[in-house]
């Protein structure tokens, strides 16, 4: 029975090289930066309703709410996988493929106990666009993924592809960019529209409130991208309304104190069980949404290998008044203990990353990466 890469180069009229197939996460993925440089988190730009000069202790606030409901209860988490599946000719240019699995999950907490609340598994394709010899049917790429899917091995296997994506082949966007990298960015973008479309689901479920945040796992600059209208990024903002990002890792050059100057030294030296001020930024495609930031220290850093390990980045989207005036300093300091409050227990010796781990993190990530299809089977579908 013919492989997917077969099935591709048939219906696609390109020449399928059957070259090696690996896993771009066993050999270390590219790296794709989303950031810009307007993207500066400056401390003189204060995004809270008191201003305040140092850092702010939370120990005390956390021991007294440590009894009560804790206020994130859904906590989602995605993660995608993405391989080179083969090189392909159009016309007298050989294009990498690249395929993916995307894993989409979320969580709840009720009574100390975590359980499934949702998750998507999506199998994606990554094409050149000159794969299209017009370039103007809309329906060419839907066409081609149903003989995929009509395959004998994947109909075995109870297996389908959700969407065929393509990459930009032009000059102009393969100037600084390799085309790896290019279609690895379609995967990302893909697993970021399918987090974003899970957020929607639990807005309109109405799982979401004051009394229950979720917590996203990463940055929440990632919730818009530059491609919306108004109209729908106005949508998307509302949606995460009651969502706070946190992530493990950052760049600390980003970091500016109130003269411009880079200062990632003020998060190195940020004391333990404290939180920074929280500043405020916005980039160049956002429009008018702007995003409150601020950083909690979770561990001693003298049991850590770095500085900055054991500081988590904590986001929040600015709503209505606090556009204005900024979040509620009691707010942001209740929102901050509760995440004190999640760093026990730790994931020590089952994460490299478990100094900035928060454990229902840990789990729902956990719980989205056991679904992956085995590498060694995936790959054997091309």
């Amino acid at each position: 029975m013919p492989k997917i890469m077969e099935i591709i180069a048939k219906e696609t009229k390109g020449k399928s090289y059957q070259t090696y197939k690996y896993s771009f996460d066993s050999i270390g993925i590219p790296s794709i930066d989303y950031d810009n440089d307007e993207k500066i988190i400056q401390w003189k730009n204060q995004g809270e309703t008191i201003e305040y000069k140092t850092y702010i202790p939370l120990k005390e606030e956390a021991d007294r709410i440590s009894e009560q409901t804790p206020l994130l209860k859904y906590f989602l988490d995605g993660s995608r996988h993405v391989y080179k599946v083969d090189d392909m000719a159009y016309g007298n240019q050989v294009f990498p493929i690249i395929a993916g699995q995307v894993g989409v999950g979320c969580c709840k907490r009720v009574d100390k106990i975590m359980s499934k609340e949702l998750f998507y598994r999506d199998l994606v394709l990554v094409l050149p666009d000159k794969s299209d010899p017009e370039g103007w049917d809309k329906g060419y790429f839907k066409s081609k993924l149903q003989k995929i899917n009509q395959s004998e091995e994947l109909q075995r296997l109870q297996l389908e592809f959700s969407e065929i994506l393509t990459y930009k082949t032009s000059k102009n966007a393969t100037d600084r960019v390799k085309l790896e990298d290019l279609a690895i960015a379609k995967v990302q973008d893909y697993m970021i529209d399918c987090e974003k479309k899970m957020v929607e689901q639990l807005v309109r479920d109405k799982k979401l409130g004051q009394y229950s945040y979720l917590l996203k796992d990463g940055s929440l600059e990632y919730m818009q991208t530059g491609r919306e209208d108004p109209r729908s990024l106005q949508r998307i903002k509302n949606n995460y309304r009651w969502v706070i990002g946190v992530s493990k890792s950052f760049n600390p050059e980003t970091i500016k104190d109130h003269t411009g100057k880079p200062n990632a030294n003020y998060i190195a030296e940020l004391p333990l069980h404290h939180r920074t001020p929280v500043a405020r930024y916005r980039n160049s495609y956002s429009g008018d949404v702007e995003f409150a930031v601020w950083y909690i220290r979770l561990r001693d850093k003298r049991q850590t290998h770095t500085p900055f390990d054991g500081v988590v980045k904590v986001e929040k989207i600015l709503m209505d008044r606090e556009m204005k005036y900024g979040i509620e300093s009691d707010e942001v300091d209740l929102i901050s203990a509760n995440i004190l409050n999640e760093r026990n227990p730790t994931c020590y010796g089952t994460d490299k990353r478990w100094a900035n781990h928060l454990y229902p993190v840990y789990l729902t990530e956990t719980f989205v990466k056991s679904n992956y299809i085995n590498t060694n089977t995936f790959l054997h579908l091309f």
